[in-house]
Protein backbone atom coordinates (compact mmCIF):
# COMPACT_ATOMS: atom_id res chain seq x y z
CA UNK A 1 0.00 0.00 0.00
CA UNK A 2 1.52 3.24 -1.09
CA UNK A 3 1.22 5.47 1.96
CA UNK A 4 3.19 8.43 3.29
CA UNK A 5 4.60 8.67 6.85
CA UNK A 6 2.12 7.31 9.47
CA UNK A 7 1.71 3.64 8.92
CA UNK A 8 -0.13 0.45 9.68
CA UNK A 9 -0.21 -2.65 7.54
CA UNK A 10 -3.68 -3.21 6.14
CA UNK A 11 -5.20 -6.45 4.92
CA UNK A 12 -6.30 -6.25 1.32
CA UNK A 13 -9.77 -6.93 0.03
CA UNK A 14 -9.98 -9.93 -2.28
CA UNK A 15 -12.47 -9.02 -4.97
CA UNK A 16 -12.80 -11.10 -8.12
CA UNK A 17 -10.40 -10.08 -10.89
CA UNK A 18 -12.15 -8.43 -13.82
CA UNK A 19 -11.71 -10.49 -16.95
CA UNK A 20 -10.86 -9.18 -20.36
CA UNK A 21 -9.12 -6.34 -19.44
CA UNK A 22 0.38 -4.45 -24.22
CA UNK A 23 6.26 -2.01 -24.87
CA UNK A 24 11.09 -0.49 -23.32
CA UNK A 25 14.61 0.59 -24.35
CA UNK A 26 17.66 -0.44 -22.37
CA UNK A 27 17.61 0.27 -18.64
CA UNK A 28 19.66 -0.43 -15.51
CA UNK A 29 18.03 -3.84 -15.08
CA UNK A 30 18.97 -5.28 -18.46
CA UNK A 31 15.47 -5.05 -19.90
CA UNK A 32 15.67 -5.30 -23.70
CA UNK A 33 14.39 -2.59 -26.01
CA UNK A 34 10.69 -2.11 -26.64
CA UNK A 35 11.30 -0.69 -30.10
CA UNK A 36 10.22 -3.94 -31.75
CA UNK A 37 7.20 -4.47 -29.54
CA UNK A 38 4.81 -4.94 -32.46
CA UNK A 39 6.77 -7.76 -34.06
CA UNK A 40 4.29 -10.54 -33.26
CA UNK A 41 1.28 -8.57 -34.47
CA UNK A 42 3.06 -7.81 -37.74
CA UNK A 43 3.94 -11.46 -38.23
CA UNK A 44 7.67 -11.11 -37.51
CA UNK A 45 9.62 -13.51 -35.32
CA UNK A 46 9.17 -13.22 -31.56
CA UNK A 47 11.69 -10.83 -30.03
CA UNK A 48 13.63 -11.36 -26.81
CA UNK A 49 11.41 -8.84 -25.05
CA UNK A 50 8.21 -10.48 -26.26
CA UNK A 51 9.42 -13.92 -25.23
CA UNK A 52 10.35 -12.58 -21.80
CA UNK A 53 7.03 -10.84 -21.26
CA UNK A 54 5.04 -13.79 -22.59
CA UNK A 55 6.79 -16.17 -20.19
CA UNK A 56 6.11 -13.89 -17.24
CA UNK A 57 2.47 -13.42 -18.24
CA UNK A 58 1.97 -17.18 -18.50
CA UNK A 59 3.57 -17.71 -15.08
CA UNK A 60 1.49 -15.00 -13.43
CA UNK A 61 -1.77 -16.09 -15.07
CA UNK A 62 -1.27 -19.65 -13.86
CA UNK A 63 0.00 -18.80 -10.38
CA UNK A 64 -2.68 -16.21 -9.62
CA UNK A 65 -5.49 -17.70 -11.71
CA UNK A 66 -6.19 -14.59 -13.74
CA UNK A 67 -6.97 -14.21 -17.43
CA UNK A 68 -3.88 -14.48 -19.62
CA UNK A 69 -4.79 -11.30 -21.52
CA UNK A 70 -4.96 -9.39 -18.24
CA UNK A 71 -1.62 -10.80 -17.07
CA UNK A 72 -0.01 -9.90 -20.40
CA UNK A 73 -1.29 -6.35 -20.14
CA UNK A 74 -0.03 -5.92 -16.57
CA UNK A 75 3.41 -7.26 -17.53
CA UNK A 76 3.63 -4.94 -20.53
CA UNK A 77 2.71 -1.90 -18.45
CA UNK A 78 5.17 -2.92 -15.72
CA UNK A 79 7.99 -3.04 -18.27
CA UNK A 80 7.02 0.32 -19.69
CA UNK A 81 6.77 1.89 -16.23
CA UNK A 82 10.03 0.25 -15.22
CA UNK A 83 11.84 1.92 -18.07
CA UNK A 84 10.26 5.31 -17.48
CA UNK A 85 10.97 5.35 -13.75
CA UNK A 86 14.18 3.26 -13.58
CA UNK A 87 12.59 0.49 -11.53
CA UNK A 88 13.08 -3.21 -12.22
CA UNK A 89 9.79 -4.39 -13.79
CA UNK A 90 10.00 -7.57 -11.75
CA UNK A 91 9.93 -5.48 -8.58
CA UNK A 92 6.82 -3.72 -9.87
CA UNK A 93 5.17 -7.06 -10.63
CA UNK A 94 6.16 -8.42 -7.23
CA UNK A 95 4.60 -5.44 -5.46
CA UNK A 96 1.41 -5.99 -7.48
CA UNK A 97 1.34 -9.62 -6.42
CA UNK A 98 1.67 -8.85 -2.72
CA UNK A 99 -0.58 -5.79 -2.73
CA UNK A 100 -3.54 -7.00 -4.77
CA UNK A 101 -2.82 -10.44 -6.25
CA UNK A 102 -3.23 -8.71 -9.62
CA UNK A 103 -6.77 -7.56 -8.86
CA UNK A 104 -7.20 -4.18 -10.64
CA UNK A 105 -10.26 -3.22 -8.60
CA UNK A 106 -8.90 -4.15 -5.16
CA UNK A 107 -9.61 -1.61 -2.41
CA UNK A 108 -8.46 -1.66 1.22
CA UNK A 109 -10.22 -0.37 4.31
CA UNK A 110 -7.96 2.70 4.35
CA UNK A 111 -8.64 3.65 0.75
CA UNK A 112 -5.71 2.04 -1.04
CA UNK A 113 -6.82 1.21 -4.57
CA UNK A 114 -5.92 -0.87 -7.59
CA UNK A 115 -3.16 -3.21 -8.59
CA UNK A 116 -0.49 -1.42 -6.56
CA UNK A 117 -2.81 -0.18 -3.79
CA UNK A 118 -2.18 3.52 -4.29
CA UNK A 119 -3.83 5.81 -1.73
CA UNK A 120 -5.05 8.73 -3.85
CA UNK A 121 -5.06 11.41 -1.14
CA UNK A 122 -1.32 10.94 -0.59
CA UNK A 123 -0.39 11.07 -4.27
CA UNK A 124 -2.72 13.56 -5.92
CA UNK A 125 0.25 15.29 -7.57
CA UNK A 126 1.19 12.11 -9.40
CA UNK A 127 -2.38 11.26 -10.31
CA UNK A 128 -2.93 14.75 -11.72
CA UNK A 129 -0.49 13.84 -14.48
CA UNK A 130 -2.77 10.96 -15.48
CA UNK A 131 -6.22 12.48 -15.39
CA UNK A 132 -6.74 12.85 -11.66
CA UNK A 133 -7.95 10.71 -8.78
CA UNK A 134 -10.78 9.17 -10.79
CA UNK A 135 -8.19 7.36 -12.96
CA UNK A 136 -6.55 5.50 -10.07
CA UNK A 137 -8.17 2.15 -10.89
CA UNK A 138 -7.00 2.18 -14.50
CA UNK A 139 -4.16 -0.38 -14.70
CA UNK A 140 -1.88 1.89 -16.74
CA UNK A 141 -2.27 4.78 -14.31
CA UNK A 142 -2.09 2.69 -11.15
CA UNK A 143 1.09 0.90 -12.22
CA UNK A 144 2.76 4.08 -13.45
CA UNK A 145 2.03 5.90 -10.20
CA UNK A 146 3.06 2.90 -8.10
CA UNK A 147 6.37 2.67 -9.96
CA UNK A 148 6.91 6.40 -9.49
CA UNK A 149 6.36 6.05 -5.74
CA UNK A 150 8.82 3.14 -5.55
CA UNK A 151 11.47 5.20 -7.35
CA UNK A 152 10.81 8.22 -5.15
CA UNK A 153 11.13 6.26 -1.90
CA UNK A 154 14.22 4.38 -3.07
CA UNK A 155 15.97 7.60 -4.03
CA UNK A 156 14.89 9.37 -0.88
CA UNK A 157 16.01 6.70 1.55
CA UNK A 158 18.75 4.98 -0.46
CA UNK A 159 17.67 1.54 0.67
CA UNK A 160 15.30 -0.73 -1.22
CA UNK A 161 14.17 -2.68 1.82
CA UNK A 162 13.24 0.48 3.71
CA UNK A 163 11.63 1.93 0.58
CA UNK A 164 9.39 -1.15 0.32
CA UNK A 165 8.45 -0.93 3.99
CA UNK A 166 7.62 2.72 3.44
CA UNK A 167 5.54 1.84 0.38
CA UNK A 168 3.47 -0.51 2.52
CA UNK A 169 3.16 1.95 5.39
CA UNK A 170 4.89 -0.67 7.51
CA UNK A 171 8.09 0.98 8.67
CA UNK A 172 7.38 -0.05 12.26
CA UNK A 173 6.73 -3.71 11.42
CA UNK A 174 9.45 -5.92 12.98
CA UNK A 175 11.73 -7.79 10.61
CA UNK A 176 10.79 -5.94 7.42
CA UNK A 177 8.18 -8.59 6.70
CA UNK A 178 6.56 -6.75 3.81
CA UNK A 179 9.85 -6.16 2.01
CA UNK A 180 10.76 -9.81 2.51
CA UNK A 181 7.49 -10.92 0.92
CA UNK A 182 8.02 -8.66 -2.10
CA UNK A 183 11.61 -9.80 -2.60
CA UNK A 184 10.58 -13.45 -2.28
CA UNK A 185 7.98 -12.92 -4.99
CA UNK A 186 10.54 -11.15 -7.19
CA UNK A 187 12.86 -14.13 -6.68
CA UNK A 188 10.12 -16.40 -8.06
CA UNK A 189 9.84 -14.27 -11.19
CA UNK A 190 13.56 -13.96 -11.89
CA UNK A 191 14.10 -17.57 -13.09
CA UNK A 192 11.19 -17.11 -15.51
CA UNK A 193 12.87 -14.05 -17.00
CA UNK A 194 16.28 -15.70 -17.15
CA UNK A 195 14.90 -18.85 -18.79
CA UNK A 196 13.19 -16.77 -21.48
CA UNK A 197 16.41 -14.87 -22.14
CA UNK A 198 18.38 -18.11 -22.39
CA UNK A 199 15.89 -19.63 -24.80
CA UNK A 200 15.93 -16.49 -26.91
CA UNK A 201 19.73 -16.53 -27.07
CA UNK A 202 19.75 -20.19 -28.07
CA UNK A 203 17.26 -19.63 -30.88
CA UNK A 204 19.04 -16.55 -32.23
Amino acid sequence: MAAVFSFTLVALDREALLKGLAPLSGNPFGVPSLSAAGAIESGAAETLLEREQRALAEFIAKRYRIAHDAAARFVSIAYRAGEQHSVDPLLILAVMAIESRYNPVAESVVGAKGLMQVIPKFHLDKLDDHGGEQAVLEPEVNIQVGAQILREYTRRFGDQEFALQMYAGAVDTPGSQYAAKVMAEKARLEPVRQKARKESAQSA
